[in-house]
């Protein structure tokens, strides 16, 4: 696939990110919602991602940050209202992401019919990989994520528990937002979802294929 942008950094250039909430019943069961019948989306801005090197900062509102581990598929190819069955040939490749989200605020935020912006967009709520080139995944609807905090296994899944497909998110999702090079694609994150402190150190890996690190700090 022909890029005119480097996609090992996307992170530099990608203009959003669209995320998937609650695409494992399990999941979603965890948090007392109900397991949906059509996908639940919300965006991060660009200047959410951090890469390894950099710390997650603790948004000095919130006092319950919580990780979830995530596949994300990265596009390579634009298009509006992608057709299934070409939805693949969009994918560029991948990386592994973490949602960070202010659980307290979020929870806030659904009680009172507002929007999640404040519990999931902020700085940093958006940790990534390197890209993970298309041939490295043979099958993305059957990969094991993982994550640990201090060491301590918290969630381990497999995108084949996913209630909606990466072909389908690629169809439903370009059917109103058309989807450009660069963009990245958040899957949604398997149970196990628990707090971070400060001075935690997170690491979350695709079996075989990658991991990476990163240390929670809040502002001064």
């Amino acid at each position: 696939m022909a890029s005119t942008r480097n996609l090992n950094r996307f992170w530099e250039w990608g203009r959003k990110i669209i995320c998937v909430g609650r695409n494992y019943a399990d999941h979603a069961k965890e948090l007392k919602n109900a397991v949906p019948t059509e996908p639940v989306l919300f965006l991060k801005p660009p200047s959410a991602y951090v890469t390894e090197g950099s710390s997650i900062m603790v948004p000095s509102y919130s006092h319950n940050l919580h990780h979830e581990v995530e596949l994300g598929v990265v596009i390579g190819k634009g298009g509006t209202a992608i057709p299934q069955n070409a939805a693949m040939d969009h994918v560029a490749g991948y990386a592994l992401c973490l949602d960070m989200t202010a659980r307290d605020v979020q929870d806030e935020c659904k009680t009172k019919g507002l929007p999640w912006t404040l519990a999931k967009a902020f700085n940093t709520s958006c940790p990534v990989s390197e890209f993970i080139p298309k041939e490295k995944i043979a099958d993305p609807g059957n990969v094991k994520i993982w994550l640990k905090v201090n060491g301590q296994l918290r969630q381990e899944g497999n995108t084949s528990q996913m209630i909606f497909s990466i072909p389908f998110l690629i169809s439903y999702i370009s059917e109103i937002i058309t989807l450009e090079e660069g963009d990245l694609i958040l899957t949604g994150t398997p149970k196990g979802v628990s707090s971070v402190q400060e001075h935690d150190e997170l690491q979350a890996g695709i079996e075989g294929i990658v991991s990476m690190k990163f240390r929670v700090d809040r502002p001064q």
